[in-house]
């Protein structure tokens, strides 16, 4: 037997009489596809089971709401005084354990955040009165809130204990106590929000403390001595006004006796400029929280567990080997890949998939109600992946286009028996993407697009590269299917000037950025055009973007858009809405602004102005096999998302 190269990760751990089988723990993601009653459906069983299939020592369910009358941080959260749901948690509890992982239910109240979807908001109670409206509330006006009352203080802590001793009824094997990010247990703690003059508020950290005391208390109480208690902590607000890690430090040293786990993460999701950091953005250092999970780990004597950007194996190993923390969770690295605990203990760490940190899966949840990963097609469809398809009567199927979807499709293919030939005109995998390789926060992109191109490889697909297909090389090739993946091009605009010598495309000032001037004006702020304006910001260019629309064109990935406004703001990059471009010159472009004609002088011109699809090639194609699919971005330009999923489902079909 070889030595286990990650010791420490895998060693299990025990928590007031539990064992976890090893350090990685799936922090906590909620389940949003539920009735107006809050009841989850089938679906979410799979949803959990899957990381715990996949390795994970613990898994936890998130948004399980203790006061669906004064707490709900939105209609779709879990209800724990509703009894109804306790057959269906029933099944999420059970489907996680029969995989030898323990199921833990995050208990959580919205406070000052509560019933803000309703429209207009509903009854929200927070440590003082005040109004508020955060980067998770409905848009329009401020929202009113009120000071929470003695007696509706000691209602929540009862409404606490009552919702811990139903999740275990139902089966949990811990709870975990939401105590970060802006909830209402942080609400109190925080000092530029409670500045009540009563023991439950004020200068005193004791005092601000005092609300997270007596729940922890009263869900002791609950549920009995020899159940695991964990909660959740922001080691730091991370801005100007909140709590810093000196604070942080001593409120888990006031509540240290009464948890068995401090998982020690970090921000607020109701501040914009921190969002982010709560939820870790690309631009940001893998496991870039830790260092407040170490300093409360030097000050407290119960276990602690860190957040945020992790899923590095040689990282999470020191982070355990080295004491900073006890425990590394990770909740998009397993979305991505529920299968990384199992892969890093076997020694296939390389084939992990790694979290890209775009966000995409935590804007779809708010948007459409699942988790919908750019990079693995199967996150959202686990009850999908359990169903026998009809198996594949083998094909030979050729695949147009060496991209995200042709690699995808390729893949997939192959795994369903066929024989597959990859045909790429250029002389690498990848696609278009490739022109974003040295972006450095665009890292984990070409790591993807590296490791799928290995994939294919080490599946034994008939790759071709610099093959342009046509009908007639279709033709010799004796495919039964053709698979389209042909992508889309820069489409360039209609603007005067547009064919000057200072005028390029995004794609070639990624490609080369050493062809723009020190100032650049980029035309169009979709996501290419405002991340190409921070990338050449960070080489010393000064950017500004030009947009006809009134604000980022982010394409459904809102929560990204957080990100890249703090970078814009850290770069100082020039951001002009509702201006329409009129003519480029030599000298810059002349725009239509809302205060009148604006010119921008600029040594270069980039249009970022949307993808052209390539119909007419798809169109050549589609009568040259009997079976023909068009998948990505040939259709209609969206974004990795789409085309993994639309290339994933097709060659299942085939």
């Amino acid at each position: 037997m070889s030595e286990m190269k990650y010791p420490h990760l895998f060693k299990p751990v025990i928590l007031r009489g539990t064992m976890f089988k090893n350090r990685i723990f799936a922090a906590p993601t909620g389940f949003m596809d539920m009735d107006r009653f809050g009841v989850i459906p089938p679906e979410a069983a799979f949803y959990y089971e899957r990381k715990a299939r996949g390795g994970a020592a613990c898994v936890a369910v998130g948004e399980c709401n203790v006061d669906s009358q004064y707490g709900l941080g939105g209609a779709h959260a879990i209800r724990l005084d509703d009894n109804h749901m306790r057959n269906p948690l029933t099944r999420v509890t059970d489907a996680v354990r029969r995989q030898g992982a323990v199921c833990t239910a995050e208990l959580q109240h919205a406070g000052n955040c509560a019933n803000r979807s309703l429209d207009p908001p509903g009854m929200a109670y927070g440590p003082v009165a005040g109004t508020a409206h955060g980067p998770l509330d409905r848009a329009g006006s401020d929202r009113a809130f009120y000071e929470m009352p003695e007696d509706i203080i000691w209602y929540v802590i009862d409404k606490f204990a009552k919702g811990a001793q139903f999740a275990k009824a139902c089966g949990f094997g811990m709870v975990t106590l939401h105590g970060g990010h802006g909830w209402l247990i942080s609400q109190f703690l925080s000092p530029a929000l409670n500045t009540r003059k009563d023991k439950w508020g004020g200068p005193d950290i004791e005092n601000r403390s005092r609300l997270a005391i007596e729940i922890l208390k009263a869900i002791r109480k609950a549920v009995g001595p020899a159940f695991p208690i964990e909660m959740r902590m922001s080691g730091s607000e991370c801005y100007e006004g909140g709590y810093d890690i000196e604070e942080g430090i001593k409120f888990a040293k006031q509540v240290e006796e009464h948890v068995d786990l401090l998982h020690v993460s970090a921000g607020s999701h109701e501040v914009d400029e921190v969002f982010t950091v709560t939820h870790p953005s690309m631009f940001l250092p893998d496991g870039c929280n830790v260092k407040f999970a170490e300093e409360i780990k030097m000050n407290v004597k119960c276990k602690v567990a860190t957040v945020g950007a992790l899923g590095d194996p040689e990282l999470m190993e020191d982070i355990i080997a080295s004491g900073k923390a006890d425990v590394v969770e990770i909740a998009r690295g397993l979305i991505a890949d529920p299968d990384l605990p199992r892969k890093v203990r076997t020694g296939r760490e390389g084939e992990v998939n790694k979290c890209m940190r775009c966000l995409n899966c935590f804007s779809y949840l708010l948007q459409g109600g699942q988790f919908y990963c750019a990079i693995n097609p199967e996150t959202g469809r686990e009850a999908e992946m359990n169903l026998a398809i009809p198996a594949a009567k083998k094909k030979k199927v050729l695949i147009a286009g060496g991209g995200v979807a042709g690699m995808q499709a390729a893949l997939t293919c192959k795994e369903r028996g066929h024989d597959v030939i990859l045909c790429e005109k250029t002389d690498k995998l990848g696609g278009t993407l490739r022109c974003e390789d040295k972006v450095p926060f665009k890292k984990r992109l070409s790591e993807y697009l590296d490791r799928q191109a290995q994939r294919v490889a080490d599946a034994g697909v008939d790759v071709r590269l610099g093959v342009e297909v046509t009908r007639d090389y279709v033709k010799s090739s004796g495919a039964d299917v053709v698979i389209a993946a042909l992508g889309a091009r820069p489409a360039k605009p209609a603007i005067p000037g547009v064919d000057g010598a200072n005028v390029v495309s995004a794609e070639d000032a990624y490609k080369n950025p050493d062809i723009t001037g020190k100032t650049v004006v980029i035309l169009g702020a979709g996501l290419v055009g405002t991340e190409l304006a921070i990338y050449l910001s960070m080489l010393g260019r000064k950017a500004a973007v030009v947009e006809m629309l009134d604000g980022i064109s982010h394409g459904g990935n809102n929560l990204h858009v957080l990100a890249l406004n703090v970078e814009i703001a850290k770069y100082g990059i020039d951001m002009n809405f509702n201006t329409t471009a009129l003519e480029i010159t030599a000298e810059g472009v002349k725009c239509r602004a809302p205060g009148g004609e604006k010119f921008f002088s600029a040594d270069t011109v980039i249009y970022a102005t949307g993808q052209r699809p390539l119909w007419e090639d798809v169109e050549n194609l589609s009568s040259a096999a009997a079976d023909f699919y068009p998948v990505g971005d040939c259709i209609t330009p969206k974004n990795i998302m789409n085309a993994t999923s639309m290339a994933f489902s097709t060659a299942r079909n085939v």
